[in-house]
């Protein structure tokens, strides 16, 4: 298929896009490029892109490149860059999801694969694992957009137009855009950089980790499954068995790593606390089949980051923290309070 990637140079993006080459697919990329230049490793493949806004794509853009599927990834990624500004955050991550999936329809796209998350189960429960049919219990407005956008995509659904919804959990593991504001991914960079696992709640909280790798691996499959599984259905994506207490995680990364365990003064309870059940994507996507423990992807974070001689600026700094960044550009004058690219950043 000819797939359209929003949000190409992201953290997923660039782990998903040459999976998808590999798988034969033919891309084209969507994304401003706020954290293009925030690579470590090889530099992922170029691939012919729109460089627009996503708040400003049209159905003339899509039928520009005329996709056959589109996979939207593109949104204001995780919960303090959201909660920078909870109206730009549904802005972005609802409005123009429901916009883009508009113009795809209106173009003739007829799958749309959006990357929601588990986010949205929110407050949860540690008592069972959370299924699809769950309750929603959102704590941010990253959480709450998901759930809107899923909602009006379902609205959009027809016997020409088929939405699918990955609940990703967690992400961790390497990327060629690296992310160091994710849980396992920080807490690997502490202990190996720093000589200590830092914790800033009690790490009693339950959550649902997936590799980046394996998100890229179930886009794919569900990009190629039969219409009447996927059609306006959500999917928990992960493993049923990778969902871990925090304070698990930490004591998995010192016995890889090394490094002392340490809570952050006053540490409480995370509000954030749930476990979910992967079983539908399992039993109804078979050729889905994660390959990714935490434990594998601990060892593997501490590969690459010895390999590629990442330091504790660079992972804690503005080159791999997506608020961090995002401030700098701001402070520089290259975006405004918007997020849009300035006349200075020309």
């Amino acid at each position: 298929m000819r797939v359209l990637v929003t949000g190409h140079e992201g953290y997923l993006g660039s782990v998903l896009v040459p999976r998808l080459i590999e798988s034969g697919h033919e891309v084209v990329g969507l994304d401003t490029g706020l954290f293009a230049d925030g690579t470590i490793g090889p530099v992922p493949e170029d691939v012919p892109a729109l460089r627009v806004d996503l708040r400003d794509v049209t159905k003339d853009h899509l039928a520009e490149v005329a996709p056959d599927a589109v996979m939207h990834l593109a949104a204001l990624c995780n919960d303090p860059l959201g909660d920078l500004d909870p109206e730009l955050t549904y802005d972005v991550n609802h409005r123009s999801t429901v916009r883009l999936a508009k113009a795809a329809k209106d173009a003739g796209v007829t799958r749309f694969l959006f990357s929601s998350s588990c986010s949205l189960y929110g407050a949860g429960t540690d008592d069972a694992p959370l299924d699809e049919n769950a309750a929603f219990a959102p704590l941010t407005p990253y959480g709450e957009s998901k759930i809107l956008s899923e909602q009006d995509l379902v609205g959009l659904a027809d016997d020409d137009f088929s939405p699918t919804f990955l609940r990703n959990a967690t992400a961790y593991g390497f990327s060629p855009r690296l992310r160091g504001d994710l849980v396992v991914n920080d807490l690997v960079g502490h202990a190996l950089l720093a000589g200590n696992i830092g914790l800033r709640s009690n790490g009693m909280a339950w959550r649902p980790l997936v590799h980046a790798d394996d998100i890229a691996s179930a886009f794919i499959a569900l990009l190629e499954a039969p219409r009447e599984t996927v059609h306006a259905r959500p999917f928990n994506v992960g493993h049923s068995d990778e969902n871990y207490l925090i304070r698990d995680v930490a004591n998995l990364v010192q016995e890889v790593v090394g490094g002392e365990v340490t809570f952050a003064e006053g540490a409480g309870a995370d509000a954030r606390n749930y476990r979910v059940s992967c079983d539908r994507i399992a039993a109804e996507v078979p050729e889905f089949k994660p390959q990714w423990t935490v434990r594998k992807g601990i060892e593997q974070l501490v590969e690459k980051y010895k390999a590629y001689g990442l330091s504790l600026d660079d992972l804690f700094g503005e080159r791999h923290q997506r608020l961090k960044k995002i401030n700098a550009l701001h402070a520089a004058g290259k975006i405004g309070s918007d997020l849009r690219w300035t006349e200075n950043a020309r």
